[in-house]
């Protein structure tokens, strides 16, 4: 009888470990588990201006015509004598080209520069956000190094009603939205951190609250 009766909790035990293996496979269903090669790197990708950039323009030999301007709501600066100019979504160097070509019509061989002074719109292309079950969601400034941990850190932490094991990072790789399952309790409470992912410019991490 003893025998029958171990056996049974045996096999208790048994269907109760394919229970839970189910539903956590179930639970990371959709989800992808991120490896090196996933990483995005930078690249040598020139900076493209953007709406609320200040921008420098320079024009040798001609002071009147070098003047520092912001990139308004339609994406254009003005200048003397060529008026407005669609500076947006283009490189400096382009924009500078395509300066040089209108002022040829008044000048003889103009050599103009473009630096972007102040690059004000690539600030929120180079945030990352920490959103949902904790204390003070955030975004902050993207810096070199930054990981899950840190930002849940910058918080103020989980909540009470936080669901941390069901963390998720969204991160575009290649034009594409991947989602990766952010085990918190583990980082936080047992420092395992497996899911202790480094980020990336414009990563979010959304941390799920249980329902009552």
């Amino acid at each position: 009888m003893k025998l029958i009766a171990t056996a049974r909790i045996v096999v208790q035990m048994l269907s109760s470990i394919a229970v839970v293996s189910l539903l956590t496979a179930c639970a990371s269903q959709g989800l992808e588990k991120m490896g090196p090669v996933e990483i995005p790197t930078y690249t040598e990708e020139e900076y493209k201006i953007g709406v609320g950039d200040s921008i420098s323009i320079q024009v040798w030999g001609n002071d009147k015509l070098s003047i520092q301007v912001p990139v308004r709501p339609d994406g254009k600066i003005s200048m003397s004598l060529i008026g407005d100019v669609l500076a947006a979504d283009s490189t400096a160097e382009a924009l500078a080209d395509k300066i040089n070509e209108r002022l040829l019509e008044f000048i003889k061989n103009p050599q103009v520069t473009v630096i972007v002074s102040n690059p004000s719109s690539a600030d929120f292309q180079a945030r990352v956000r920490v959103t949902g079950a904790v204390t003070s969601p955030q975004s902050v400034p993207f810096r070199s190094g930054i990981t899950v941990l840190d930002l849940v850190l910058i918080a103020g932490g989980v909540n009470q009603y936080a669901v941390a094991d069901n963390a998720k990072l969204y991160r575009r790789v290649s034009g594409e939205i991947k989602v990766y399952r952010v085990n918190l309790d583990d980082i936080l409470k047992y420092g395992k951190l497996d899911t202790n992912y480094m980020l990336m410019p414009s990563d979010i991490i959304t941390v799920p609250e249980r329902s009552f």
